[in-house]
């Protein structure tokens, strides 16, 4: 009788490797210090005629990409607003990999859906989000606001009498959607994906915030009972501020209009008492879209899409096959778009039972307070400006005009030790520091501003 190949050799091997890579991260440099080009000549352009023995595979795979590898788990990558990944969480997902569950639904893979479940609580009762919510674990932070909006979509629709599900959008009243002059081009995205086009800009402060008597007054002039909703943000990509939530939901459900906050990575401000005040009132939101891979540090191909009312997640997102087992309880793929999907819930579910509630408010703390230390370190530099209010992980800084500030972007990439992107913001050029990353140690800090206090000297 045949049996299964044995995997044990290669995957003993690509554990080494993990380990080798792993190890680099505190000392190694944070560019690549290969191009694509050199990477597909290491690795091989031509498909081989026969088959290759798997850890000689994995040996290659590893020898050629290293090079070309950025060392964004490093605690010194500061260009993104990404994560590293923490080690639960990373356990975890080599183990939903070898597992393979297909975790749509809650007859075939109760393992997978009872992590589903429990996560999903621990979720709402961590950010403080209504306890009878729905959490769809979906594969990042665009396809959770695209989640969310097609739930808000296809619910505000269905209030004025259209069945989206069924006539689609052509001849519909139409859906209007009034957003933050500020916010992510991932919203504009989702928009565009669920055929509403861009949004109307609502005017912002000089952080970015969102005006809500100005919401008012653009809600109050168009007021002609055209299904609405309205965006808000929690975390500007630059300044990191945060709308004002109570003001801007009450304003917006006086005229029957679905929220939905766009939290890719602030939502998490809400795990923490010394940042909670940050989202004050976004509780009463309708939908709520966050990034795990960002504040909470899980791998990639997580987001969460929260929305208040499960029945209406469902009604945009489930659908029907005969060959289906499909649970009176409800089943995972009915919250998200995709019908086969990956254990996702898993690396939440480590993460959060790792850490648990006050080791997620310290980590939400702890990134928070390396961005204002970054910020007092900018502010010692000669020529240096802060431009933002840092209110929580993200750092604005100016180096005179906009050619100087654009060579100190271009310098510290040259140099290596670390990585921060350049920007503009408010017609400026600017380089910008996002602290996600769980193992920013203050060492990462000091070291990061002893580089740009070398660039901007040589700038």
């Amino acid at each position: 009788m045949d049996r299964p190949p044995d995997t044990s050799e290669a995957l003993a091997r690509a554990h080494e490797h993990a380990l080798s890579w792993l190890a680099t991260l505190p000392d190694r440099p944070v560019p690549p210090a290969a191009s694509v080009a050199d990477v597909i000549a290491a690795l091989g352009a031509d498909l081989p005629e026969g088959p290759t023995d798997p850890v000689e595979v994995i040996d290659l795979l590893a020898r050629a990409a290293e090079p070309g590898l950025t060392a964004m788990p490093s605690g010194r990558f500061f260009g993104f607003v990404i994560g590293g990944t923490h080690p639960a969480a990373m356990a975890a997902d080599w183990l939903t990999s070898a597992w393979d569950q297909n975790s749509g639904m809650r007859t075939v893979t109760p393992a997978a859906t009872a992590v589903d479940d429990i996560a999903e609580g621990w979720v709402l009762d961590l950010l403080g989000l209504p306890a009878g919510g729905a959490v769809g674990f979906v594969t990042g932070g665009t396809t959770a606001n695209f989640t969310c909006l097609a739930a808000g979509r296809d619910a505000v629709l269905t209030r004025a009498g259209w069945d989206v599900g069924t006539r689609g959008l052509a001849g519909s009243p139409g859906v209007r959607v009034l957003a933050g002059a500020e916010g992510h081009g991932s919203v504009d995205l989702a928009l565009r994906y669920l055929g509403l086009g861009a949004p109307e800009l609502v005017p912002v402060d000089a952080q970015g915030r969102l005006e809500a008597e100005a919401l008012r007054a653009i809600l109050e002039e168009g007021d002609d009972g055209q299904p609405t909703m309205v965006v808000l943000q929690a975390g500007n990509i630059h300044s990191g501020a945060f709308d004002p939530f109570d003001e801007a939901i009450t304003v917006a459900h006086e005229h029957g209009a679905w929220v939905h906050i766009d939290g890719a990575f602030g939502l998490f401000a809400g795990a923490s008492p010394s940042f909670r005040h940050l989202v004050n009132g976004y509780e009463a939101a309708d939908s709520w879209a966050t990034d795990a891979h960002k504040t909470l540090n899980v791998p990639y191909d997580c987001g969460l899409a929260i929305v208040r009312d499960p029945a209406a997640l469902r009604a945009a997102m489930s659908m029907h096959g005969d060959y289906l087992i499909q649970d009176a309880a409800g089943d995972p793929f009915e919250k998200v778009p995709e019908l086969s999907r990956r254990g996702r819930a898993f690396t939440v579910w480590a993460v959060l039972r790792s850490l648990g509630r006050s080791g997620v408010a310290e980590l939400v703390d702890r990134l928070a307070g390396h961005a204002r230390a970054f910020a007092e370190g900018i502010a010692g530099i000669e020529s240096a400006e802060v431009l933002n209010d840092v209110v929580f992980t993200q750092v604005c800084a100016a180096f005179g005009d906009d050619d100087r500030t654009r060579d100190v972007v271009r310098l510290m990439l040259e140099d290596g030790t670390a990585w921060t992107t350049g920007s503009v913001w408010h017609d400026r050029a600017v380089l910008r520091i996002s602290v996600s990353n769980w193992s920013t140690t203050d060492a990462d800090v000091e070291r990061t501003l002893g580089a740009l206090r070398a660039a901007v000297a040589a700038s």
